[in-house]
């Protein structure tokens, strides 16, 4: 906070504050627009805050020009032109969405007299470095807690250490075995085939044949530890892509609606594929060998040293030159594969709506147009992917001319050596032989940033999805059990956004056994009430109860036991007719099947199918027609014998007579549950026993058919527009 607002410790979380970018020259600068106690507070580069009051205001404006936008206050009285509007601030375009949000704060508070705050999770920029976040992702990738990501890489793979370690151990034991081989190398030049004890022809051939033995012993010890390394290491990683995989699956399962909706379905599925892949086959490979790579460095390190010091020094000469062009290096490969995860995001995202989609772009004939959108993707990730291997293939090769500068220096003055006497030219071929030993562990350093900005990166990203808070308010006792009773709300208000409220003090009682119409325009809230009947969703205030009950103190498994619901959008999964019936509970006897079918008129077109029930009806239920998904979603709903029955348009895309056969079937559903009905032709609801109007969030009207009719109002209105438009259809 700018000390020049003094804010009490009371209201430092009613403090709402946005920071924008530009100078009213357009010049960039560090700015902050904070709102406090009816006031908007103006202030960039630590400058005294500017102050506006909100009375006489009408609204708070967000104008988009070319490359840049502003903040505007409108006076009640201002002119349509926009000219009486006074200027707060210009911001550039990375700035819109969080300013927007700012203003919808305010404009809420000049309605209504109440503050809110932004949601964390709607501000798209990092609050330390002012970076944008990628799409997809809540967490900035240059300013996320190294700790925090160790942290939770030791939780994952602590089941698996004691497991992975014996693996390392294995393999290093191996290394270690094979690292001896130059010293019988050196033994074999400079005892036998030199000779320079003058020993017998036999006594030499007998010698080289017990080195090449022991050499060859040592090499086949080394591959049989290796074989035995790499079998568990195999176990290993699929023990630990499975439990990722499960995690991360387990936990989209429990994602709240909101959070759902902010990430695409390829983001998800690149998730639980690609990334815990990347993150698996890091863990267990590259952590496999660190061990291996650490050890076997020491080793013929000590090695080496014990052959020539002064050597083993001009090797190690480049190193320190390397590991500082890797750690530069770092930060510019961690931007470069955020970025390709990121295209690889929305290729997965756009290939996913196509292929769902698939019958509306043949409908409306957009092949061309899909193939080129996908093709422009592909290369553009081809085009990441290429920058990304031209930077690595330019990078690496200098860092291996580097790292090899040591090994011209050991042959040049290691070669005057022997010349001059002061080295055996075994020795010089054992140094040698090692170098190969050495170096490759920093070889491998060399290569981990690339695959540590890989990992990093998708590591970051589960961790997202497996740490994020469930969004519920429940207050969950698990002995609660839902009792049938009247359906209540009190004082209801919800909204997506807390200062974009969408349903605003609703009260209602349904009566145990009795169908209540929801009606009302588009987007007057009858679908969010369903939710919040459902429990997709938790009210922002006041309280929904079950026969007395609180419904969040009820476990949610339990509660949605006893509901069941027939969208107007079907859904249906992959599978025989019989299994997506059975879905809603599973284990049920055919004849339950049979039955749910005929209450919900399905049996006829199911037995005219190929195989019955028997028949696989596709992803979604492609070959049946819009009225047969409908008939099936409804007998899934039957089957499920609900407590609490909602109808959100069930009847939508059936033909007048099986409409009406449905109509009969749902009557008798009814009996016994409290039914919920959303349908916009209103004549399917002239039964229920209550209608409840929705206009703008509240509850406009209320009563049966006739009743609503006779008042004359939105509902009678709504009724004769139906009406002509029938007329006119005719």
């Amino acid at each position: 906070m700018n000390n020049q607002i003094s804010v009490l410790p009371e209201e430092a979380a009613r403090c709402v504050e946005v920071r924008f970018d530009l100078t009213d020259t357009n010049e960039y600068c560090d700015g902050t627009l904070r709102f406090l106690r009816g006031q908007i507070y103006v202030s960039q580069n630590g400058e005294e805050p500017r102050r506006y009051a909100l009375t006489g205001i009408r609204e708070l404006v967000q104008r988009t020009y070319s490359g840049c936008s502003t903040v505007e206050l409108t006076p009640e009285n201002a002119a349509p032109d926009a000219s009486d509007s006074i200027l707060l601030c210009r911001f550039s375009m990375s700035r819109v969405n969080e300013v927007g949000e700012f203003c919808k704060v305010v404009n809420h508070y000049i309605e209504t007299g109440e503050e809110t705050e932004i949601p964390p999770d709607t501000i798209r920029v990092c609050p330390k470095c002012g970076r944008a976040y990628p799409k997809g992702l809540d967490v900035c990738l240059f300013c996320v807690d190294r700790g925090y990501v160790l942290r939770h890489t030791a939780s994952l793979i602590k089941p698996y250490i004691g497991k992975l370690l014996f693996a390392s151990l294995l393999i290093t034991a191996a290394s270690l075995l094979s690292a001896v081989v130059p010293v019988f190398n050196a033994k074999l030049v400079d005892e036998y085939l030199y000779n320079p004890a003058g020993l017998p022809a036999d006594a030499v051939i007998k010698g080289v044949i017990a080195t090449v033995t022991l050499i060859a012993v040592l090499k086949a010890s080394s591959a049989v530890f290796r074989i035995i390394s790499q079998r568990r290491a195999n176990r290993i990683s699929c023990a630990l892509s499975d439990e990722l995989r499960r995690l991360l699956y387990d936990k989209v399962q429990r994602l709240s609606l909101t959070s759902m909706a902010k990430k695409t379905s390829g983001d998800l599925m690149k998730r639980v594929t690609r990334d815990t892949e990347i993150v698996r086959s890091f863990i267990t490979e590259q952590g496999l060998y660190a061990l291996e790579k650490l050890i076997s460095f020491i080793a013929v390190f000590a090695i080496l040293l014990s052959v020539s010091p002064t050597l083993t020094l001009l090797v190690l000469a480049p190193v320190p030159v390397v590991i500082l062009a890797i750690y530069r290096f770092w930060r510019i490969i961690r931007i470069r594969y955020e970025r390709q995860w990121r295209c690889e995001s929305r290729v997965n995202s756009v290939l996913h709506d196509i292929v769902k989609g698939i019958r509306v772009i043949k409908s409306f004939g957009t092949e061309k147009r899909e193939v080129a959108k996908f093709d422009a993707l592909c290369k553009r990730l081809c085009v990441v992917c290429i920058k990304n291997e031209q930077f690595w293939a330019m990078v690496f090769p200098y860092l291996t001319f580097l790292m090899g500068v040591g090994e011209f220096l050991v042959l040049y003055f290691g070669g005057r050596a022997v010349i001059n006497g002061d080295m055996r030219v075994g020795q010089l071929l054992e140094f040698t032989l090692y170098l190969a030993y050495i170096y490759q562990p920093l070889r491998w350093i060399s290569t981990l940033p690339r695959r540590l900005g890989e990992f990093t990166t998708s590591l970051i990203k589960i961790f997202e999805i497996l740490d994020e808070k469930p969004e519920s308010t429940e207050m969950a006792d698990p002995n609660a059990e839902l009792t049938p009773g009247d359906i209540e709300f009190r004082n209801v208000r919800f909204g997506y956004k807390p200062y974009e409220t969408v349903l605003k003090d609703i009260n209602l009682l349904a009566k145990q056994g009795k169908m209540i119409g929801l009606v009302g325009h588009s987007g007057a809230g009858k679908s969010t009430l369903i939710n919040l009947i459902l429990r997709l969703y938790e009210p922002d205030s006041g309280v929904i109860t079950v026969n007395g009950t609180d419904i969040r103190t009820i476990p949610q498994e339990k509660y949605r036991q006893k509901t069941a619901v027939v969208f107007q959008d079907t859904f249906l999964f992959a599978g025989t007719v019989f299994d997506n019936i059975a879905y809603a509970r599973p284990g049920a006897e055919p004849s339950e099947i049979i039955a749910a079918a005929k209450a919900a008129n399905a049996h006829g077109f199911i037995m005219d199918l190929p195989d019955g029930y028997n028949t696989v009806i596709g992803e979604n239920g492609h070959n049946l027609s819009g009225g047969e998904r409908q008939r099936i979603s409804i007998a899934r709903a039957v089957l499920r014998n609900p407590e609490i029955l909602i109808l959100d348009e069930a009847t939508s895309a059936l033909d007048p007579e099986t409409e009406q056969s449905i109509q009969d079937a749902l009557s008798r559903l009814v009996k016994g549950r409290t039914t919920f009905a959303i349908a916009h032709r209103l004549a399917t609801l002239k039964n229920a026993d209550t209608l409840i109007v929705i206009e703008k969030g509240r509850i406009a009207e209320t009563g049966s058919h006739k009743e609503l009719l006779a008042k004359n109002g939105i509902y009678a209105k709504l009724v004769m527009a139906q009406r002509q438009t029938s007329k006119l259809t005719k």
